[in-house]
């Protein structure tokens, strides 16, 4: 099921979720068409339970946001976060982009994504109120600029090569929010 699940997110992030066929899928797990129909009623299937494994990942990494305030430990917590929600982007950014670009004709796989990016955007959201975001500032617009800035960064560097040295990358991105959204000083 793992080799299926890992083949669909290639084959998907590849061609597109719409141009994937299920043959393309089980020649990329380099197994059979009953072997996946064993798993999956269809493609659709698959993405669905592709899209309970990245939600659940999503859910766990906003019940884990730690307190992010001016301080090096916020910074650190920040800098945690931020680098599970890049990993978890280049592992699930393929189910990610159907969710963002409204290609998932499931209802209900569609709220597991809004409800993943809102329990995110809230962690967020409160860690940013508990830092003191300034009353000239409104703070849904605030975290709505947030995730997407995260989201579109974690596209970017997740869907081509940017040239980018991992840490070195995760260390300015992490200093551009604890700074601009975290009011850390320079």
């Amino acid at each position: 099921m793992r080799r299926l699940s890992d083949a669909g997110m290639r084959v998907f992030a590849e061609r597109g979720y719409h141009q994937s066929r299920v043959d393309d899928i089980v020649r990329a797990a380099r197994t059979s068409h009953g072997t996946f129909y064993l798993y999956f009623a269809n493609k659709e299937d698959l993405l669905r339970a592709l899209a309970v494994d990245c939600a659940q990942e999503m859910e766990a990494l906003a019940a884990a946001v730690e307190p992010i305030n001016a301080t090096e430990q916020g910074f650190e917590n920040l800098r945690d976060f931020l680098g599970r929600f890049v990993t978890t982007y280049r592992r699930y950014g393929v189910v990610i982009r159907a969710w963002m670009e409204d290609q998932v004709s499931d209802r209900e796989v569609d709220r597991l994504g809004v409800r993943a990016f809102t329990h995110i955007a809230s962690a967020l959201g409160r860690r940013m109120e508990e830092s003191g975001v300034p009353e000239d500032v409104d703070p849904t617009a605030a975290v709505t600029a947030l995730m997407a800035l995260l989201e579109r960064f974690s596209y970017a560097v997740s869907s081509r090569d940017l040239g980018f040295d991992d840490d070195e990358m995760l260390t300015s991105l992490t200093r551009l929010i604890h700074r601009g959204f975290f009011r850390a000083a320079a």
